[in-house]
């Protein structure tokens, strides 16, 4: 169990930008809404609980947690209807993408995307022209300070985990979509509150580059994660060393 997480500094990379383009707020409200679905009560609703538990660290406010939780129940009969969709496509160099999107409006969602793709060379696929060149696994995000490496392997180990990263200061657990639920309480048990956690895709084999080319294509990743109704973009593109310092700067 080894590796190093080029996710997790990306994903920290994404989450300030979201911040700075105020649109953090509206994107966990969505997706409370759409976990909400499943009941609105967080202690019997998994995915809704991790929802809120996103929110909180983002420090949404409490209002407008209960707001988008009946929203999604269907409490708020004023509510507009919001819905899941995924979007498979190709990028620049072919690059597979997997795009997950929440939204009000599917007509919208699929034309930004469109354009965003095309303006770039890509073009939109059909549902499972791309998906099966990923792999869906669990994830667990959290400090080294809740949990050491060595303590956390030997937890992850025990749970079913399939390999654990030291990120720096942070932990990444990760591990078969079925060990999620293993995996969660394990580390309620002890005491260490993920700062983000849930499913994601992964590509089984990474498509490598030239630099210019990498830092253009993952520009265009950028592009689409930075549409209003993108919740997250899952992408085969190998980024080197070279292209995570470069893009850590700007």
């Amino acid at each position: 169990m080894s590796g190093h997480s080029h996710w997790a500094t990306i994903r920290r990379k994404k989450g300030a930008a979201d911040a700075k383009r105020g649109q953090a707020f509206t994107r966990l409200a969505r997706e409370i809404s759409i976990a909400a679905r499943g009941g609105g009560d967080p202690n019997n609703n998994f995915q809704l609980s991790l929802a809120v538990e996103r929110a909180r660290a983002q420090n949404m406010p409490k209002e407008s947690i209960e707001r988008a939780i009946k929203r999604g129940s269907g409490e708020d009969k004023d509510g507009v209807v919001i819905e899941e969709i995924t979007y498979e496509g190709y990028g620049p160099q072919g690059v597979a993408l997997i795009i997950e999107c929440v939204t009000d409006n599917r007509n919208r969602s699929v034309s930004e995307i469109r354009h965003q793709l095309s303006r770039a060379g890509g073009s939109m696929a059909e549902n499972g022209a791309v998906s099966w060149q990923f792999n869906r696994e669990a994830y667990f995000y959290y400090p080294a300070s809740m949990l050491n490496y060595e303590k956390s392997f030997e937890l992850a180990v025990e749970s079913g985990a399939d390999d654990v990263i030291e990120d720096g200061d942070m932990i990444e657990v990760v591990g078969p979509v079925e060990s999620f639920n293993t995996l969660n309480k394990s580390l309620r048990e002890a005491n260490v509150f993920p700062e983000d956690s849930g499913l994601r895709m992964v590509a089984k084999q990474e498509l490598e580059l030239d630099l210019d080319h990498t830092l253009q294509v993952y520009r265009v990743i950028e592009a689409i994660e930075e549409l209003d109704d993108v919740q997250d973009v899952y992408h085969n593109l190998k980024l080197s060393d070279e292209a995570m310092a470069i893009l850590e700067e700007e």
